[in-house]
């Protein structure tokens, strides 16, 4: 979530690949290794991490305690950021060199399907089921099921986060649209003053499209190629009254803050993290449309090929130590991915007493009412989302998207 990036400990890994990497070409690990077969390092491992999602503020302090506690294995990893719709080609790049320099990948369904289309994660599941398996089984059904989206090639770190919803301010909008066609017609007599967020790289923007299907009644709301005629048909009309979209989610919470926008497209994280941090007021208000379906949101942990069996044994022991519920616990943060941890038999009086906190002051009486209101669905299959971020790029945003 860009909202937090600034919480972020970048260790500038461009600048350390080359000084401190030791190159895995494909000879060094083929990555076919059984899963019995993997053994601890003998001496602790330093870890490259990109994350392309947002979700280093929430992984992060999960890693660093794994550190603490087991300082043998592993002795520092390098964090750094990058573009969800840039990973995938600096990977081929880096895997087509024969050359490894990224371990561990944060990442949303986005970069994640792109990945699997180019073949370029190691298959954790069932491959490594010996390590992992009992830590997902202990998943809550929705995080199972976005699991089931990742077909074996990452693993759910948290969960939650459920939209569409409509974020505005009290002061500016009292007419909040309730219905998808009264959402056009504000937009109409509003012009410039909604917005969404590029879908290719925003959560609530990719949540306001796909909900778009479910909300409007079309034919197939899995299949945006052949079933979304009506959707890509309001998108294009909803179109002519904004006036950009932006490459991130960052910019339409500053914007509604700023009151550049009225009405800005959202999700329940980003309803409360944005104004727990003091990004958006905190009397900012959300509604949800007329038949809305939740499409939930994760974000996952994927490894590249060519990962060092050593590095791939600490990789899975840390992602099995980042699923146990004391760790997860860490997942309500400041309301990121609300409510946020994937597993079991998690509560908020396990998280921190900063968690808590916020989530008292900043969460909403009406979410349970909210979600329990319209059903959830799962976001779509890896392929499927892919050919809708192509279409809407051309479609849609061509010549409107602005960093």
């Amino acid at each position: 979530m860009e909202a937090k990036k600034s919480k972020i400990i970048a260790s500038g890994l461009s600048g350390l690949l080359l000084l401190s990497l030791v190159g895995c070409a494909p000879g060094d690990s083929s990555n076919e290794v059984r899963s019995g077969d993997l053994e601890m390092p003998s001496s602790p491992v330093t870890l490259n991490l990109v994350d392309v999602s947002g979700d280093i503020v929430i992984a992060q302090p999960m890693i660093e305690a794994y550190m603490e506690e087991f300082p043998q294995y592993l002795s520092k990893v390098n964090f750094d950021s990058g573009d969800a719709t840039e990973i995938s080609g600096k990977l081929q790049a880096q895997q087509a060199a024969g050359v490894s320099q990224i371990d561990m990948v944060l990442t949303g369904n986005d970069a994640l399907g792109a990945g699997i289309e180019q073949d370029l994660w190691l298959k954790l599941l069932p491959e490594f089921d010996e390590q992992l398996g009992a830590s997902v089984d202990t998943y809550l059904p929705n995080a199972k099921n976005m699991l089931d989206l990742a077909e074996g090639y990452a693993i759910v770190n948290d969960f939650g986060n459920p939209g569409p919803l409509l974020e505005f301010l009290p002061s500016t909008v009292s007419d909040v649209p309730g219905t998808a066609e009264e959402l056009l017609e504000w937009a109409e007599s509003n012009p410039g003053q909604f917005m969404y967020a590029r879908p290719a790289n925003s959560g609530p923007g990719r949540a306001f499209v796909q909900g778009l299907p479910y909300i409007l009644g079309d034919a197939d709301p899995s299949d945006p190629i052949d079933g979304w005629e009506k959707t890509w048909a309001y998108l294009a009309e909803l179109g002519q009254y904004i006036d950009y979209y932006p490459s991130g989610t960052t910019a339409t919470m500053k914007e509604l803050a700023n009151g550049s926008r009225s009405i800005v497209a959202s999700s329940a994280g980003w309803d409360i993290n944005p104004r727990a941090i003091g990004t958006v007021p905190k009397e900012a208000d959300v509604a949800a449309l007329e038949n809305t379906s939740w499409i939930v949101d994760s974000n996952f942990i994927a490894v590249p090929k060519g990962i060092s069996d050593d590095k791939l044994a600490v990789v899975l022991d840390l992602i099995k130590w980042m699923l146990s519920p004391d760790q997860q616990a860490m997942a309500y943060d400041t309301g990121y991915m609300y409510p946020g941890p994937a597993v079991e038999g998690v509560t908020l009086d396990m998280a921190p007493e900063a968690s808590q906190q916020v989530i008292e002051e900043f969460g909403r009486d009406k979410y349970d009412e909210l979600i329990d209101s319209y059903p959830t669905v799962l976001p779509l299959s890896n392929t499927a989302m892919g050919e809708m971020f192509e279409k809407w790029d051309r479609e849609i945003g061509a010549g409107m998207i602005q960093e």
